[in-house]
């Protein structure tokens, strides 16, 4: 029986696609750097081995599967190559492995990981299921009858899937350092759509997806009117968000989820739509109010008398949609943003959306820009997106202790680098 090789097993996407190979019966071993990743304990959990990289590693008898960071160059590439053992890119070997499952992707701009984290739940709830979420975290079942997962629109790498069906949460222009325009973007989301089996949830409310083709129905959710799936009556409590939902301008039934922000309740009426298209019962689909979220959106912890928050968000509709939550969760009190971007290319592109949107905070602090390997820094420092939020301050590791004068405020650690250790320390401090 061939062993499994992922290089870079510490990668998000490759930490879930070894755990759902292991839990699925097979061999798995991976290589990284030997930095320590938040993805690396799970995979200790399951006895998977993760080795420093060598072309050592790479032996007869191995099945290959590269991270899609690491070029053709990286010695243990090169080495399979030389083997000639089999090969995939990390997409590729997904491509082939859904297809044993009825495989619903779960897509878009901003929103996929908290939706498929959503979606693998309540599916999880009540049938046996594989899924693959963006935040680490996979899940094999020998006798699965649904495969959830996570689809990425960078460098058009959701083109190696043809999935049943595909929940579309919106379009929006992101990754500028690979898409030109939001034009480009909507293309590859076109070229996506064509390739869908059965079926396309697709959010309404979303400009560009109204003019999605397809060779399969497509479905549309969202808030407007105009929807087949509509959410209505939107209620906060204190248990979280409570709503209506009408099929076709018809009264369905009413909705609990754990979560706050309309951002969680088009989430929500994604994964209720495809699972009445599959005749699930309300009774199941009202799993989706024991759901507790999934790493790094909007990860709470309560410390003294603060609340910190670990979130992914590194573009301005995604920060927009974390304070929004702090907002609506947390009405009394004030809610502080810390945030570090992610790549020049992306800081460059959205430096007047990025201030505009971290305006909504009562107090901004900017962290360093976390770089990219792929990329050059240019000219372009954090002062740059300083200038234009007045009264904003630069944050170092050494002097996190300012944050203490927000005693009880709500620290809103933001983004897709590092930005944890700025977390970390300053929970050191206290």
């Amino acid at each position: 029986m061939t062993i499994y090789h992922f290089i870079g097993i510490k990668g998000t996407g490759m930490s879930s696609l070894a755990q759902i190979l292991h839990d699925s019966g097979k061999k798995v071993q991976g290589s990284d750097v030997e930095k320590r990743f938040f993805t690396q304990e799970v995979l200790e959990s399951k006895n998977i081995d993760v080795l420093p990289f060598s072309k050592e590693n790479i032996q007869e008898g191995l099945t290959v599967i590269a991270g899609n960071a690491f070029s053709d160059d990286h010695e243990e590439i090169q080495e399979a190559h030389r083997l000639g053992l089999p090969f995939y890119r990390y997409h590729e070997f997904l491509g082939e492995w859904l297809q044993q499952y009825t495989s619903i992707a779960v897509t878009g701009a901003h929103g996929k990981t908290s939706t498929t984290g959503l979606l693998a739940h309540v599916l999880s709830e009540n049938y046996p299921t594989s899924y693959l979420i963006g935040d680490g975290t996979g899940k094999g079942h020998e006798n699965s009858q649904y495969f959830a997962f996570e689809a990425c629109e960078y460098r058009r790498h959701f083109l190696a899937y043809h999935p049943d069906y595909a929940i579309m949460t919106n379009i929006d222009f992101d990754h500028p350092d690979y898409f030109s325009s939001v034009e480009d973007v909507f293309q590859a989301f076109q070229e996506m759509a064509k390739q869908v089996k059965k079926g396309i949830i697709a959010c309404g409310d979303d400009e560009h997806l109204q003019h999605i083709q397809a060779n399969v129905p497509v479905l549309y959710y969202g808030l407007a009117d105009t929807n087949d799936f509509q959410a209505k009556n939107i209620q906060e409590t204190s248990e979280g968000t409570e709503f209506d939902v009408f099929v076709r301008g018809t009264f369905y039934d009413r909705f609990l989820i754990p979560q706050y922000g309309n951002h969680h309740v088009l989430n929500a009426l994604s994964v209720i739509a495809i699972c009445h298209y599959e005749n699930m019962s309300t009774e199941q689909i009202r799993k989706l109010a024991t759901f507790k979220g999934v790493k790094r959106r909007f990860t709470e912890k309560e410390w003294n008398e603060q609340i910190l928050v670990d979130d992914y968000a590194h573009h301005p509709i995604e920060i927009t949609a974390t304070i929004d939550t702090a907002r609506k969760k947390y009405s009394n009190r004030p809610v502080v943003a810390i945030f570090q971007p992610h790549t020049y290319t992306r800081t460059k592109t959205f430096l007047n959306e990025f201030a505009e949107s971290l305006k909504l905070a009562d107090h901004v602090y900017l962290c360093d820009i976390f770089g990219s390997a792929r990329e050059n820094e240019g000219k372009l420092t954090i002062e740059n997106l300083q200038e234009l939020i007045p009264d904003s301050d630069i944050l170092h590791l050494d002097d996190t202790e300012q944050l203490k004068e927000f005693n009880d405020g709500v620290l809103l650690f933001m983004g897709a680098g590092d930005i944890q250790k700025f977390q970390q320390a300053y929970e050191k401090l206290t």
